[in-house]
């Protein structure tokens, strides 16, 4: 019993001492924790003192990081003036309000913005008529987001495989067109402005609406501008047409003048990396075409530079102006616009005339230079255009260099001048204009079928012979004699070359160089394989011209044989201070001389003897229906042609066959230079299809170079007793602008 007593003391013993040791293990795990604890903290204090004191600055402006932006605003295009400074192209001023987007904007905004703007203004039908199904569908979706995501199941989405994209693309296909009727005038007044919000880049300005905003629109958006973020009020521009038509809304002279882009059309796609390359945005409006886009550089002002900075979220926080901009340089044509008036007027009259007798005639074009400068004064076009039963006649000035025409006898002053200096023929040389009969070769004759009988070479530019024009291009192909039924024996490709060349001297089938884009240089027939028809080449009835290439080349031979470039610019100005008064000049545009014809002076003269015969001199062409006080000189032409109205299209698009009369039709031509001494004038008159064959001519030509003339020199007495009684408007000496 004691020994069992003895071994249970000895177990309890041990089983003390376990416990002890045990409870001398807890206090020191636990100091160890607390002490990793304390380390940790430590550490966590020193880090953050780190962070606060070493690191603390560069955080502090990582989270208040800005970025700045500039903003380009545009600014009023430049004007456009004629020589005597009558603004032609000016800018009407327009309310207009503004919807600036900030990276911060996303569609939930624009759209509560939106609609507290629909309150307020109402936009133009044009806009909601533009609308498209797409935008209509989309705005449905972004108004109605619970019926929208009720259009595609979750299954479908599913095997979709939660794709937004394709969701989005099948909830399109399900709207409804009863979906999209639901949409009231008020929605879709909103979805216009939302549209036109969502279309801008960011930052930059976009026109929510410049057209017709009332003085209530423009004064309720003003005074909501901070419940309306982004918008804002301001005064944009639209171009301005000053001279109109007579009863009509065109434009006096607007086909050259040109038009410019709208905000949405922005910059034309085939030149889009032009103009971005050069600082514009891609909703600038710029000149699309003639006057308005080859003077851009010239027109378009710098913009307003405003410097705005945004913080991470891309809110703005602050703006301010770095470069206030500068309106585009005002532009003065050498056009005098009283002219150009006048003489659209006497184009549009004799048309209206000659239809009586030939309804065929639907147009006619003028050109009236400088000939010693090369400025354009005039450019008159008109076309008759028949839409829904109703002919109206239209301004058609581009055709004086886009259209180009057989002109007939104008020609044979080059012809001659090109007989002299390549020795075919010599100043008197006398050939009998009688009808020439080659083998194998239809009858060449004159005009007068019997012939002039021997005549030299004053006479024939006086009387037009056809038979004298032959002869001197068979000497230049190499033939000098005429034996009646004998062989035309001529190097045709030679002489077409040689005619061609020297030709071209005068601008005749070679562009002229005006500064407008879209000149054409004619058309140059091909070599015949009959010889007789290369003779065709010396009365104007082989190669086409326009009415801008006879321009110069009847100012060569008015100016003694320089061939000057014509333009349509005369002198680059400062921006208007005022938009009244005139800046300094920045630019003039001077007299380019492109080249001396290759010919000796005597022989310009003696061509020049013989164009004042043609008007001066009776059984001239142009005698007695030019008025002889003008001391006018020129040359007449007729062609033959075939009609390329605006039946044609008409009748190959109903099948039928063009009438023959057609191919027997005949235009009409003159050029002409003014005073005959002194020459500050010259003119070209293209009458196509003018008359038919077997009627008279009316010499609708005549009619209209006399009354061009007149017209002139009426203005010219005009112009002198006004200029000296009225000072020019500059800026420099304060005097008003004109009108």
């Amino acid at each position: 019993m004691k020994c069992i007593a003895d071994g249970e003391g000895r177990s309890r013993k041990r089983l003390k001492k376990k416990k002890r040791k045990r409870r001398s293990h807890i206090p020191f795990r636990m100091n160890m924790l607390f002490f990793a604890v304390f380390v940790l903290f430590s550490v966590l204090v020193v880090r953050l003192g780190i962070v606060q004191i070493v690191y603390g600055q560069d955080y502090k402006k990582e989270l208040e990081q800005t970025e700045d932006k500039t903003i380009h605003t545009s600014v009023p295009r430049g004007r456009i003036l004629d020589r005597n400074y009558k603004v032609i192209v000016g800018n009407k001023a327009l309310k207009a309000i503004t919807y600036t987007r900030t990276q911060a904007d996303d569609n939930g905004k624009m759209l509560k913005v939106a609609r507290k703007l629909g309150e307020i203004i109402k936009v133009p039908d044009a806009d909601v008529k533009r609308l498209t199904d797409r935008d209509k569908k989309d705005f449905w979706i972004l108004t109605h987001p619970k019926a929208a995501k009720q259009l595609v199941s979750k299954a479908e989405q599913a095997k979709l495989d939660n794709d937004s994209d394709k969701i989005y693309k099948l909830q399109l296909n399900r709207i409804t067109k009863q979906d999209l009727d639901s949409l009231s005038r008020d929605d879709l007044n909103v979805l216009a402005i939302y549209s036109k919000m969502s279309a801008g880049y960011v930052l930059s300005p976009q026109i929510i609406k410049n057209t017709d905003v009332t003085n209530k629109e423009y004064a309720t958006v003003s005074e909501n501008l901070s419940a309306l973020p982004g918008v804002d009020i301001t005064t944009d521009w639209e171009r301005n047409y000053v001279f109109k038509e007579a009863n009509s809304n065109d434009s006096v002279l607007g086909s050259i003048l040109g038009d410019v882009t709208t905000e949405k059309e922005g910059l034309p796609a085939d030149k889009e990396q032009y103009y971005t390359a050069r600082g514009y945005s891609r909703n600038d409006r710029v000149g699309k075409s003639y006057i308005e886009q080859q003077y851009e550089d010239v027109l378009n002002g710098e913009k307003e530079k405003v410097e705005a900075k945004q913080d991470k979220k891309g809110n703005v926080i602050s703006s301010k102006v770095i470069s206030k901009g500068k309106p585009g340089s005002d532009l003065v044509l050498s056009v005098d616009i009283d002219l150009q008036r006048e003489v659209e007027k006497i184009i549009t009259d004799e048309i209206k005339a000659a239809r009586a007798s030939n309804p065929l005639v639907d147009r006619a074009f003028v050109t009236v230079m400088n000939p010693n400068t090369g400025e354009v004064l005039t450019m008159a076009g008109k076309q008759v255009v028949t839409k829904n039963g109703s002919a109206k006649i239209k301004d058609f000035a581009l055709g004086n260099m886009t259209t180009a025409y057989p002109s007939g006898s104008a020609v044979k002053g080059a012809t001659v001048l090109t007989g002299y200096q390549t020795g075919a023929i010599s100043p008197g040389s006398v050939f009998v204009d009688q009808p020439l009969h080659f083998a194998s070769t239809p009858v060449k004759k004159s005009w007068v079928t019997s012939g002039f009988g021997a005549i030299n070479d004053l006479k024939a530019l006086q009387v037009s012979s056809n038979v004298y024009m032959f002869r001197t291009v068979m000497a230049i192909g190499g033939q000098h004699n005429y034996v009646p039924n004998g062989s035309l024996n001529i190097d045709k490709m030679k002489t077409i070359r040689t005619l061609r060349k020297y030709f071209a001297q005068f601008g005749l089938g070679v562009k002229t160089g005006i500064d407008l884009p879209g000149e054409v240089g004619g058309y140059q027939t091909e070599v015949p394989p009959n010889s007789g028809n290369v003779l065709d080449f010396g009365i104007g009835q082989f190669d086409t011209y326009t009415a801008l290439q006879l321009c110069q080349y009847v100012s060569t031979i008015a100016n003694g044989g320089y061939r000057v470039q014509p333009h349509i610019a005369k002198e680059i100005r400062e921006p208007s201070p005022d938009g009244k008064t005139l800046g300094p000049v920045e630019k003039e545009i001077g007299t380019t001389v492109l080249n001396r014809v290759d010919m000796k002076e005597s022989y310009i003269n003696r061509v020049k003897q013989g164009f004042y015969n043609v008007v001066n001199v009776p059984h001239g062409t142009a005698y007695g229906r030019i008025d002889s006080s003008l001391k006018v000189a020129g040359k007449t032409g007729t062609a033959q042609a075939v009609y390329g109205g605006e039946l044609v299209e008409k009748y190959d698009a109903a099948g039928r066959a063009h009438p023959s009369i057609w191919s027997d039709a005949w235009n009409s031509t003159f050029v002409g230079y003014a005073p005959y001494n002194h020459p500050e004038i010259a003119i070209s008159v293209v009458v196509p299809w003018s008359y038919m064959g077997g009627a008279s001519d009316p010499h609708t030509n005549l009619k209209i170079a006399n009354r061009v003339f007149k017209a002139y020199f009426n203005l010219k007495k005009k112009e002198e007793s006004h200029a000296a009684n009225t000072a020019v408007p500059t800026a420099e000496n304060g005097a008003g602008g004109s009108n």
